[in-house]
């Protein structure tokens, strides 16, 4: 009997929640600190401060855009915010890591989810072309720009077609007393 491969975007409710169903053609990795990421791996808030290290595959003159997205905000039993945008870099060289290059339009917003346990979605599209003055959020805590964003409409104002990769964690409130000190 053959195995089935269940994919773990569909089972963890991504591909419906945040995506349409696709087929990932450009290898992705997220790592925060040395901690490799893996779909449906769940993470510590704590080590989340600072952006994860993100390797998107492709030539250097492939162009991608990035995002990452709670769609469980402000709680998985009542996703009114969904989704919530925490990162948004486009222009990104293949090969290159957003946090180092690329044009950020929505500056990084570490994983903070108030009760349950959320998914965080990082999604990836190839652009056709250069994304000339994106427009770029001025401060981080500007809400209205991270509120109720839906990647779909995203992907199809900016005429994205699918996703080439995406992967996605889960992520918990911690106690106060396990929370990780620098």
């Amino acid at each position: 009997m053959a195995a089935h491969h269940v994919d773990p975007l569909v089972v963890g409710r991504v591909i419906g929640d945040v995506v349409n169903l696709f087929v990932p053609t450009v290898p992705l990795s997220v790592r925060y600190g040395s901690r490799d990421l893996t779909n449906g791996c769940e993470i510590r808030p704590s080590i989340t401060t600072d952006p994860p290290a993100i390797q998107i595959a492709g030539r250097a003159n492939d162009l991608f855009t990035m995002l990452m997205t709670d769609p469980d905000a402000p709680s998985p039993s009542n996703p009114s915010m969904r989704e919530w945008l925490h990162w948004l870099v486009v222009n990104i060289p293949g090969g290159a890591d957003p946090s180092q290059q690329g044009d950020v339009v929505v500056p990084y917003m570490s994983p903070r989810p108030p009760v349950g346990i959320h998914r965080y979605v990082v999604v990836v599209f190839q652009q056709k072309a250069r994304i000339h003055s994106p427009p770029a959020m001025a401060s981080g805590t500007n809400q209205s720009m991270r509120v109720g964003f839906r990647t779909r409409a995203f992907a199809d104002r900016h005429e994205f077609g699918d996703p080439v990769a995406a992967l996605y964690f889960n992520a918990q409130k911690e106690p106060a007393n396990r929370r990780r000190h620098y």
